[in-house]
């Protein structure tokens, strides 16, 4: 009881100024109505920060991993190794992208490349290239690319699935659809770095 008392003891003082000065805020914005019209503006603005803040806050919680928290990452049902074709795999890497939490300011082309007979299986490639194209920039100045491979195995039965993986330029992690949630960054660190280059090189 007698630290509580010595605390409220303390603060007093703190308080009656903090009263004193709140009075002769009102009386000021009283006398003048373009304060009066500033402490709005203000509080509003306060307002839509923290409302953004909470936001940004919420949507970084459900992208970003949490240590010791296990998130689903989203994926498709791969087709069966004996349906496949180059048509169907396009068709399929562009249905797993929709998965891909990108802002629709993205727009991307995917096309096939080629094919690689091994022993076991045979690989298909395909590239997505991505940009973010303006009105003022309708040609963006740099793209970032992802590759797919689609695998096709020779001695696994044909009613499995297809083996799919893919990488980012400029990187060499092999990525595996419902393994690896997908991040915007990887993208944007992709054309800022050729940018960055770009800037480097005079003619």
């Amino acid at each position: 009881m007698e630290l509580t008392t010595n605390v409220e003891g303390k603060d007093a003082p703190v308080k009656a100024v903090d009263a004193s000065m709140e009075a002769e805020d009102a009386s000021v914005e009283a006398e003048d109505p373009a304060l009066e019209a500033i402490r709005k503006a203000a509080e509003s603005i306060v307002k839509n920060v923290i409302r953004d803040a909470i936001y940004t806050i919420r949507h970084l919680q459900k992208t970003e991993a949490v240590p010791g928290i296990k998130y689903p990452v989203p994926n498709i049902t791969w087709m069966k190794c004996k349906d496949f074709t180059v048509f169907n795999g396009l068709a399929q890497i562009e249905d797993y992208l929709k998965t891909w939490e990108l802002h629709e300011s993205w727009l991307h082309w995917t096309n096939y490349i080629s094919e690689e007979e091994l022993e076991y299986s045979t690989r298909y490639f395909y590239r997505v290239r991505w940009s973010i194209p303006t009105c003022r920039k309708p040609i963006p100045r740099a793209t970032a690319c992802v590759y797919f491979v689609i695998e096709i195995s020779k001695i696994r039965p044909s009613t499995l699935p297809v083996e799919v993986f893919f990488v980012v330029e400029t990187n060499k992690l092999i990525h595996r659809p419902g393994e690896s949630r997908f991040k915007e960054k990887w993208l944007k660190d992709v054309i800022e770095s050729k940018i960055i280059m770009m800037e480097t090189i005079t003619f």
